[in-house]
């Protein structure tokens, strides 16, 4: 990344970088709950919210109770974070639903470690269904951006932000263990990058010139609830129209396509490089957006490349969403490894050279 001379330029580990990122972004208000990978964001807020009067930090007594809270905080209209681990977020589906129906803009931050249940501390994948696929009960979406490096952990946060104001939608970055711990060189946003954005729907009080603010997400009548449904479904169509990110490496003459997202496409670009140098024809595409997911540009992809690898940790997640973009036209493989092992580019190549 290019700098100025002016820029604020730091070394730092992948947690607390997203934390000062929030802070300079305008979060007004954090809530969340002490769990391994991701407790240096909590741990880091504390100690520096004196640097930023006005903001609020607390760590709730559970995460339920941490989620309800930014359900209220975003209510209000105020620009709200919330972060955990694997565990901690599937506590927080409810309320997760709930302010999706009640179109409630916020940023969750889900720094992933191995499950099921308590499972392990270290780095996975598996959230992915979780997080994509809604979590909670009923028809929602949350939109998920996946950083793939320390700076990507901090420009999420202001990009997570714009995204959530912009739809009033819960915004996901769902990170790892090894991005929240590992450390990088980053270059920190200027404090205040993020002006504060309008929210005249937020329950501030009702002044004599319009009618009341209601935030709910309850609605008996079904006709009712039908109509909130339509208006969300209305809004996913226009994030699969508009916010669609991703990244493509050398995929123009691509024989065998490489889908990581993440660490695991930090690795892959590895493979890439050494498999190129043994003359095999490979290409990567690396969605950003999980949620919209890149369907198009796989389709597209799909009419030139022979053959399609994805690689993930987990047991097999997003390779579902690949085959339903690949549609049949070409022979989608996985290699994954489970609870919390990390794929070696070694073995991921092994694998890829097994598909020439």
């Amino acid at each position: 990344m290019k700098t100025n001379g002016m820029d604020d330029v730091r070394l730092m580990k992948g947690n607390e970088a997203l934390a000062e990122a929030a802070f300079r972004a305008g979060m007004q208000a954090y809530f969340g709950y002490p769990i391994t990978p991701q407790s240096e964001i909590l741990e880091y807020l504390t100690l520096h919210a004196h640097e930023y009067p006005g903001v609020v930090v607390l760590q709730a007594e559970s995460e339920v109770a941490a989620i309800n809270m930014v359900y209220g905080a975003a209510g209000a209209g105020a620009r709200v974070m919330i972060s955990s681990s694997s565990p901690g977020i599937s506590l927080m589906q409810e309320g997760l639903s709930y302010m999706a129906s009640a179109q409630l803009p916020a940023l969750i931050v889900n720094v992933q470690r191995g499950g099921p249940g308590l499972g392990t501390i270290q780095p996975s994948q598996a959230d992915y269904f979780q997080a994509v696929k809604g979590g909670g009960h009923g028809d929602y979406h949350l939109l998920v951006l996946a950083p793939s490096t320390v700076q990507e952990m901090v420009d999420f946060v202001i990009e997570g932000f714009k995204l959530a104001e912009k739809y009033r939608n819960p915004v996901m970055i769902l990170t790892d263990g090894a991005l929240g711990q590992m450390m990088e060189r980053v270059v920190l946003p200027p404090k205040g990058v993020l002006p504060p954005a309008p929210a005249p729907w937020a329950t501030t009080g009702k002044p004599p010139t319009r009618e009341r603010n209601i935030i709910t997400s309850l609605f008996i009548q079904p006709e009712k609830m039908e109509e909130v449904n339509l208006v969300l479904q209305a809004k996913y169509a226009q994030m699969r129209e508009s916010d669609v990110r991703y990244e493509c490496i050398q995929t123009e003459d691509a024989e065998i396509m490489l889908v990581a997202f993440g660490l695991m496409a930090r690795i892959c670009q590895k493979v890439l490089e050494l498999a190129r140098e043994k003359g095999i024809k490979v290409g990567m595409v690396r969605p950003i957006t999980l949620y919209p997911f890149p369907t198009t540009i796989l389709q597209q992809l799909a009419e030139t490349a022979r053959v399609f690898l994805t690689v993930e940790m987990n047991a097999g997640q997003m390779v579902e969403d690949v085959r339903l973009s690949v549609n049949g036209k070409r022979p989608v493989h996985f290699y994954g490894r489970l609870g919390g092992i990390i794929p070696t580019v070694e073995e991921i190549l092994e694998k890829l050279e097994s598909l020439c």
